[in-house]
């Protein structure tokens, strides 16, 4: 005999959900109050940040995670960090306060209409019907969450969690197992299609299993693109076969892949595009192929072939099954038809000269400043370790850092993949809770901190030693680049005003305002030799200026 809330705590134990990431309500605490001393409980102090840090600390241990949102208002704040997660693959648990069962046909104070709320974006929602159902309605929630690779939520009632358990079955089986093996024979097309190939290319996604596809790529000897707008890296970016990220358009993209008569998406959908150009995707002549786990992907992907299955098992097959004829030419970055050195168009950082590592840069004024990000990247770049967790979320210099900082990790390069902000700043600080051993640097716009500022709290407070560096430049650039190409005024104004090496102060996360390149480099030297093993997280403030050439 027990309570339901017992029930579920031994439900969290048993899969591995004893962190709790929160920003609590009323109806929350029958949960919450008295803890047990093996669950640990982490304050957020905004929804998004709840949901951010869950995310990130999902990412990091490739496992499910754990977060308890307030009713309407809590799960409403999150939505956009919800739809983050599932575009981003992570899997999570989410736990909905509702008012008390007992008088909810009244619609007290509190009540939520929770049913839709978050639209399309849970792989489940589950309301039980009664209390005794809670324990298995979050069994079911940790095992659809990792099948659908997403967030699942259950609503339970404030007085749920004080119900009697006496129950003698929990309707979930206790473990799921997921088969990852594919058929020779189901790969018997593609492996006639890459046997045949006169120029085939890879196209890397976040679904991408690192080990197995470099094997297929050395294989097969071709070049492999990264999917644009992908929330992780699908293939090492220091590995000579890498081509860069492609194009997000028709036009450049039929460029970019135009000399291939055969791509093959892994673990990527076909294709991200971010404008709207008219035309087909790839030239006459190319044959498109999209391996993926995901349903959604697979079915809205314009390939020829498509397959629905795990691809770290089906490129292991693969390289198994391909004859070991000779490879053809490897195609590099600066070969690749429409695709320069960044990955995503013709272009470097700018006017200027080569370091000492070959990398052109623009001219640093007399001074050292104003920099510009491609400097601050650069620097970053030179003395980042290759095990080095890095989460994006700098729109207007994310072309540079593509260019200057390879993942060398799949999470050497992590990003919202829903695009919208707020997501660095909290996945940072829930990476680095997974990641306790690993450097954790989030780059991010000034913009884009200010949707994610409550999480420095949160890092200061549990004591999570990540470095997050800022580009600031007092403005949204991408959007007044876009109004720019639009031929019109932007009406908003920059926030030259906005200090957020000071707002991380009040905060209680330690900061610095940087705003030259001497500054930079005493920084970086300081502090990136220590962010394996440090407490302390630190935001370095960096003033930047606006790249001319910038094009979204």
């Amino acid at each position: 005999m027990g309570t339901v809330r017992e029930a579920t705590f031994d439900v969290l134990r048993r899969h591995g959900l004893t962190t709790i990431f929160a920003n609590p309500g009323s109806t929350e605490v029958s949960l919450l109050t008295g803890l047990p001393d093996d669950l640990r409980f982490v304050l957020a102090l905004h929804e998004g940040s709840v949901v951010g840090m869950a995310t990130g600390f999902a990412l990091g241990r490739e496992a499910p995670a754990l977060a308890v949102l307030h009713t309407t208002a809590g799960l409403g704040n999150a939505v956009g960090a919800i739809a983050t997660a599932r575009v981003n693959r992570a899997p999570l648990v989410i736990l909905v306060g509702q008012q008390d069962r007992r008088h909810l046909a009244l619609e007290p104070f509190l009540a939520g209409r929770l049913d839709g709320l978050a639209g399309d974006y849970p792989v489940r929602v589950d309301q039980p019907v009664r209390p005794q159902d809670v324990p298995g309605a979050v069994a079911r929630a940790c095992h659809e969450a990792v099948t659908g690779r997403g967030p699942a939520l259950v609503v339970v009632p404030m007085d749920d969690w004080d119900a009697e358990w006496a129950e003698d079955v929990v309707a979930v089986p206790a473990r799921v197992v997921r088969p990852a093996g594919v058929a020779d024979a189901d790969l018997a097309p593609l492996v006639t299609l890459l046997s045949g190939a006169r120029a085939p290319a890879i196209v890397s996604g976040a679904g991408a299993d690192w080990g197995s596809l470099v094997a297929l790529a050395e294989r097969l000897g071709c070049p492999v693109f990264q999917e644009s707008f992908g929330g992780r890296a699908g293939f090492p970016q220091d590995h000579p076969q890498y081509a860069g990220v492609l194009p997000a358009d028709r036009a450049r993209l039929r460029a970019a892949l135009g000399a291939y008569d055969v791509v093959l998406a892994v673990g990527a959908p076909v294709f991200r595009q971010y404008p709207y150009v008219p035309g087909p995707l790839v030239s006459p002549g190319t044959t498109v192929v999209v391996v993926t786990d995901d349903p959604s992907e697979a079915h809205r992907s314009a390939a020829d072939l498509a397959y629905l299955a795990a691809p770290a098992a089906t490129c292991t097959r693969l390289s198994a099954l391909l004859p070991t004829t000779p490879a053809p030419a490897v195609a590099t970055r600066a070969s690749v038809p429409g695709v320069g050195p960044g990955g995503t168009g013709p272009g470097g950082a700018g006017a200027g000269g080569a370091g000492a590592d070959g990398v052109v840069l623009p001219v640093l004024p007399a001074g050292g400043r104003p920099l510009r990000a491609a400097h601050v990247l650069h620097e970053l770049a030179l003395r980042l370790p290759a095990d080095a967790v890095l989460v994006e979320e700098t729109p207007s210099s994310r072309p540079d850092l593509h260019r200057l900082v390879p993942a060398r990790n799949p999470l050497g390069f992590v990003s919202a993949a829903m695009g919208g902000l707020g997501f660095a700043l909290p996945a940072a600080v829930g990476l680095r809770m997974a990641l306790p051993d690993r450097p954790v640097v989030a780059v991010v716009g000034d913009g884009s901190a200010l949707y994610g500022v409550h999480a420095l709290w949160s890092a200061a407070h549990y004591r999570v030693g990540a470095l997050f560096l800022v580009l600031a430049n007092g403005r949204y650039a991408i959007m007044d680049r876009l109004a720019d190409q639009r031929g019109g005024k932007a009406p908003w104004p920059p926030f030259n005003e906005v200090d957020l090496a000071a707002l991380a102060r009040s905060l209680g996360c330690p900061a610095r305002k940087v705003d030259g390149h001497t500054e930079l480099v005493a920084a970086l030297e300081e502090v990136v030799p220590t962010l394996a093993a440090r407490e302390e997280p630190l935001l370095l403030d960096v003033s930047v200026t606006v790249d001319p050439d910038f094009q979204p």
